[in-house]
């Protein structure tokens, strides 16, 4: 949990619910710009939800519905992170995976939401081409004096950029979950990716309920 902390802005970036969401009015056609304005909007709530602060799981999950998921595509994140073994699992598989990741997500960090007080959010200078249609947005959180890497991958969509990686202190999300997603498919395939993602999400469950 040690570089977890600092997730404290983006932390449940990826720990969505369902896919209703209703967009918030924030420019999307702009990488820095959405990543600006929905990270301070996440803040924001978080300052103003104490269930928040206390890590429950329905007000954070009402959270990343309403100020994350528009602007986010967690689908993509958990095809990258599954590599190959996608397109060889069923649509079925396919959905269980993406909800069962989406739920770890959301219990692992949401203690670091729990932590968000004043930390403040420098970000870098941002540069990006005109045709460019995958970028990233560099930033540093400042946690007690302690400069936290966080910065955010982006590709253009017609709707607008969507984030679907994370890297904190050097360490990206779908890089992080390659290995251990390929290593339960070859042992158990897909399915058995599902029992351990599953089994883990009731170990944590139970773990919150103690």
């Amino acid at each position: 949990m040690k570089k977890f902390f600092l997730i404290p802005l983006f932390a449940a970036l990826f720990s969505f619910a369902s896919a209703g969401a209703s967009a918030q009015t924030v420019d999307s056609s702009s990488p820095d710009t959405l990543v600006k304005t929905v990270t301070q909007q996440v803040v924001d709530a978080i300052h103003a939800d104490k269930s928040i602060q206390q890590g429950d799981i329905t007000h954070i999950t009402r959270l990343v519905n309403e100020k994350i998921l528009p602007y986010t595509d967690f689908r993509r994140t958990t095809q990258l992170a599954m590599g190959r073994n996608w397109r060889t699992a069923t649509p079925e598989q396919q959905d269980a995976v993406v909800e069962q990741f989406k739920m770890l997500l959301i219990r692992t960090y949401s203690g670091a939401l729990a932590q968000v007080r004043d930390q403040q959010i420098q970000y870098k200078p941002f540069r990006m081409n005109p045709d460019d249609t995958d970028t990233v947005v560099r930033s540093v959180v400042m946690n007690n004096g302690s400069p936290i890497e966080l910065d955010y991958r982006l590709y253009k969509t017609p709707n607008g950029w969507r984030v679907y990686d994370i890297n904190v202190l050097g360490a990206w999300l779908i890089q992080a979950y390659q290995q251990q997603f390929n290593e339960q498919i070859q042992q158990k395939g897909v399915d058995g990716l599902i029992q351990f993602l599953t089994q883990r999400n009731q170990q944590l469950a139970a773990g919150k309920q103690s």
